[in-house]
């Protein structure tokens, strides 16, 4: 019985048994019984206990030998950081999820490679003008659109062609395709969720055969629904991510009742928990349960407290023996939360550690400035209050409590306010510059925890001086809205905390920029033009904001108006080195190389060192046919790098052209052996080996890329290139039929084939080729000069002739073709000569 009693009072918890009942009934009915319920839903105004309980129903769980996950909004702003946050948390408790742990890994790495793939000109992942693989596949870099993968564009998608757009979106695939290594990478740039929930699913299947139940709780989920909501209904009421095991079961918890437009239709598996305030009766069972039983005391506590259980479990962890103890809560919130402690240092530790949004013990130790030798001690004592959450590595305060200590401070002593606040910005700035130690410019920017720690930094520095930090907040919240919408939206919810903490101006504008963000499709665009008309917004803000603007009508396919926002930029502030490398990629895009190349040298001048800007300029040189000059700065950026697969598959291209073969395939060695996920080394280094006449290692090559993107286009156009020039013919037609099944468009696939079809003979099907390729690009001089010669082959002299000619107009140095011309012309000259004087 004694043992019995302390289970039921773990952790102090009282109240709530229909729910706590409810659920743990739950667990011991079978999932095909029909009164079993997969979804819990827990809502109720702030105050009233959903996190409480949530833990307690977290506890229930694994006393039922559950397996369980909690998220909430601190594990991030998107549903693969929650996939990650639920695999770290049961990879805890043995069961490793390593292929999702796989998949997340490499999403972290391929969102931030995407912009790789639109960068101007034939580029890394483009067929090239030097054969039957050149072309105008991933000219229209607009199709990005089409496939919903440039978030912020919605607004000007009007502004765009959309037959254009439907038009190249299958080739901008294509080109993510031979810039990963498979469609799975393509999809965890253009849509995570599809290829990280399989996974997460297959992992929970297995993990459910050692365990009865999985319990996943999404907590706080009035933030973390937007993003989340969506998503769950999807993976819970269809199959089209694969198998849910039955012994699932979710939590959810927030303000807000659940989206009956959504989940309507399965009320039948929903158990709706509305949480209100404790009743009289639960209250009271609570403060017994602490020893007050002072009637007095009783009647006051429930006068003040309205029965939310965050106060009153504060009130009765104080033992108050008489009305008087208890007060009036609307004047002395926070004097009552700590009345009953008459230790000065914790009363005083209390109120420190609310200024954190969060503590670890590293925060600890800089809101305490306690001894080393009592922060473990203190640290246990504030983990033990009723009004502190402890989720495991951290501490968080209740926002019922911690916002009057955060008033109350703020009120009595503003000086000592700014002071506490300005120390703890300099602290979370020094550890911050510590993260950033050996790491090359704007490099910080990719790391998770520099992130995190710059955050917390700038929240300290607006609560102590708002106006002041506004800018700095603005200008850091463009920089990451520009990689990681996620990232932006809990950057406009800190603007949000700190103005409710200090300013309510701020905190308008961080509630704003929350609602915006929320939707990673159209949120960037207004939330952009809602920064640039804020005052507090710095010239170097605007031109963060312009730029934004510029890189996102880039992808667009709209660039002389991302040219315009790049003048912007580079107008509001003339130093700013991101500003000018974008606006020489626009201009690359535009083809005015040697303009790219001036605002490429600028940015250079302004952050000398920075690895993409030089590699940036090493590939307009290359495109610019300055192959020396391009060397050097790949040379360079390598140098910086010496793991950058991109630098060095483009040097390899450069050494290659100047014949300096063995340097080339070192380089492409290399890039291979540096990431082996990337198609473009690996084909590059089947073309140099093709040319070396070491034709089994080039299709080695070959076949490893074919194994990795089978879904490209472009390998099977190499691949079938390769055979074309090896003589093996049939296989080349072969190869080159599977590339234009995969995209039936492809100029370069046609000429190829249609000079395989010359090869064999077939000269009817080489002209009906060569003719299809010659009408999707015009100026194709490669294809104009192979149906020339098929025509003459078919006794059409005058077609030959008109196709060389239109060759030689282009490029009145193409030997090949001034070659052919001058033989067909004196061949249609001897045969009108047979046929005027006939022999």
């Amino acid at each position: 019985m004694q043992e019995l009693i302390r289970q039921r009072s773990r952790a102090g918890f009282v109240g709530r048994g229909r729910e706590r009942a409810a659920f743990r009934a739950n667990l011991e009915t079978a999932p095909e019984d029909e009164r079993h319920r997969f979804l819990f839903h827990v809502h109720g105004d702030a105050g009233v206990g959903k996190t409480f309980l949530v833990r307690e129903l977290e506890q229930i769980a694994r006393e039922k030998g559950a397996l369980t996950a909690y998220v909430d909004e601190s594990a991030g702003a998107s549903a693969a950081e929650a996939m990650g946050a639920i695999s770290r948390q049961l990879g805890a408790q043995g069961a490793r999820f390593k292929e999702l742990d796989r998949l997340l890994a490499a999403h972290r790495d391929r969102r931030h490679e995407a912009e790789a793939v639109v960068t101007a000109g034939p580029g890394p992942t483009d067929p090239e003008p030097d054969g039957p693989s050149t072309g105008s596949v991933l000219v229209a870099r607009a199709g990005l659109v089409g496939l919903g993968m440039v978030p912020g564009v919605g607004a000007f998608a009007g502004a765009l062609d959309a037959e254009r757009l439907a038009h190249h979106a299958d080739r901008v695939r294509a080109g993510l395709s031979a810039r990963f290594r498979n469609q799975e990478d393509v999809q965890l740039v253009l849509s995570p969720e599809r290829v990280l929930t399989p996974a997460l699913l297959t992992e929970l299947t297995d993990a459910a055969s050692s365990a009865p139940w999985i319990v996943l709780f999404f907590d706080t989920y009035e933030r973390t629904g937007p993003f989340l909501d969506g998503w769950l209904h999807e993976t819970m009421t269809t199959d089209r991510h694969g198998a849910l095991p039955a012994t699932v079961v979710v939590v959810t918890a927030g303000q807000h009742p659940f989206d009956t437009a959504r989940w309507g239709g399965f009320a039948d598996f929903v158990a709706d928990l509305p949480l209100g305030p404790f009743t009289e009766a639960e209250t009271r069972g609570l403060l017994a349960d602490r020893g007050v039983v002072a009637e007095p005391v009783v009647e006051e506590v429930l006068r003040l407290t309205g029965g939310l259980p965050v106060l009153v479990s504060t009130l009765a962890e104080q033992r108050p023996t008489d009305p008087d103890d208890v007060g009036d809560f609307s004047a002395t919130a926070v004097e009552r939360f700590l009345k009953w402690e008459q230790n000065p240092t914790h009363r005083a530790l209390a109120l420190a550690c609310a200024l954190p949004r969060s503590l670890d013990m590293d925060v600890f130790r800089a809101a305490a400035e306690c001894p080393d030798d009592e922060a473990d001690a203190l640290f246990g004592w504030l983990r033990g209050l009723a009004f502190v959450d402890d989720r495991g590595d951290r501490l968080r305060y209740h926002g019922l409590v911690r916002g009057p200590m955060l008033r109350l401070q703020r009120r009595r002593s503003p000086r000592g306010w700014t002071e506490r606040h300005q120390r703890l910005a300099a602290e979370f700035g020094r550890w911050r510059a510590e993260a950033a130690d050996g790491l090359r410019p704007h490099q910080e920017w990719d790391q998770e925890h520099w992130r995190e720690l710059r955050i917390e930094e700038l929240y300290h520095a607006l609560c102590a001086r708002p106006s002041a930090a506004l800018p700095a907040a603005i200008e850091d919240l463009i920089v990451v809205c520009g990689t990681d919408r996620a990232a932006g939206r809990r950057w406009a919810r800190m603007l949000e905390e700190a103005g409710d903490a200090a300013a309510p101006d701020l905190q308008d504008l961080g509630s704003r920029l929350a609602r915006l963000l929320v939707d990673d499709d159209t949120g960037a665009t207004p939330a952009m033009d809602l920064l640039l008309a804020h005052p507090a917004t710095s010239a170097r803000g605007r031109a963060l904001a312009h730029t934004l603007r510029g890189i996102e009508l880039r992808h667009a396919g709209n660039h002389q108006r991302a040219l315009r926002e790049c003048d912007q930029a580079v107008g509001n502030a003339p130093d700013l080195d991101v500003a000018h490398h974008n606006r020489g990629l626009t201009l690359r895009f535009l083809g005015d190389l040697p303009a790219a190349l001036a605002a490429f040298d600028r940015a250079d001048e302004l952050t000398p060192g920075m690895a993409r800007v030089i590699a940036g300029r090493g590939e307009t040189h290359r495109l610019a046919g300055r192959l020396p000059q391009a060397v050097a700065d790949f040379d360079r950026a390598v140098a910086l790098d010496p793991t950058d697969s991109d630098a060095l598959s483009s040097r390899g291209v450069c050494l290659h052209a100047l014949g300096r073969y063995d340097e080339a395939l070192a380089d492409f060695d290399r890039a291979v052996g540096a990431d082996g996920t990337r198609l473009w080394p690996l084909v590059r280094r089947a073309r140099l080996r093709a040319e070396l006449g070491d034709w089994e290692r080039a299709f080695t090559d070959l076949d490893r890329a074919v194994r990795a993107a089978p879904g490209s286009a472009w390998v099977a156009s190499e691949r079938g290139e390769t055979y074309r020039r090896a003589g093996r013919f049939e296989e080349a037609v072969t190869e080159f039929g599977r590339a234009l099944t995969l995209q039936p468009d492809y100029p370069s696939v046609l000429a190829g084939r249609g000079a395989a079809h010359y090869e064999l003979g077939r000269d009817q099907q080489a002209l009906a080729d060569l003719n299809q390729a010659v009408e999707l690009s015009p100026g194709y001089t490669w294809a104009l000069v192979r149906r020339a010669r098929t025509r003459r082959r078919l006794g059409d002299a005058e077609g030959a002739i008109e196709d060389l000619r239109q060759v030689v107009e282009r490029d009145p140095g193409h030997a090949q073709a001034l070659t052919a011309l001058g033989e067909a012309q004196a061949a249609l000259e001897n045969h009108q000569a047979e046929r005027t004087y006939p022999t």
